[in-house]
């Protein structure tokens, strides 16, 4: 059925369903399993005497938390028997930086958290799920 299943991760509780879910469904697939983690960019201002955190530690501690979020991943998905790999992204917009890994590691299915957000809230804080929802070429399951 799935061959390769990509799963982003940011840490969080509703994360970590998603993650439990792609890791269960990979192993009843035989499939491999891709975490990503999107880190933000720098938020460069206007005024640049004024950042308070220098880029260079803005950009080691989003590492840092991508890195150990996805590697919490693909450490469940080895405990678990499944083939996992992982990689940390830069991005302005994560839902791109998603279908873009997807399309590049060749998956054939992305599992994501949804916080399950309805009316204005949802429409005003946004949806990175709903976003790739909307774009993804790819068969996406939605875990709440």
């Amino acid at each position: 059925m799935y061959k390769r299943i990509l799963v982003p991760t940011d840490g969080s509780e509703i994360t970590a369903k998603a993650v439990q879910t792609a890791i269960s469904l990979a192993r009843l697939c035989g499939a491999e399993l891709a975490a990503i983690g999107v880190k933000e960019p720098f938020p460069y201002s206007a005024i640049s005497e004024m950042q308070p955190v220098p880029p260079q530690e803005f950009y080691d501690a989003q590492e840092r938390i991508a890195a150990g979020n996805v590697k919490a991943v693909t450490d469940a998905a080895t405990a678990a028997g499944v083939k996992a790999t992982g990689h940390t992204v830069e991005a302005l917009h994560p839902w791109e930086a998603i279908l873009d890994h997807a399309r590049n590691q060749g998956c054939d299915l992305v599992v994501m958290a949804s916080h399950g957000r309805r009316g204005v809230s949802a429409l005003l804080l946004g949806s990175e799920t709903q976003k790739v929802l909307t774009h993804s070429e790819l068969p996406v399951l939605v875990v709440r």
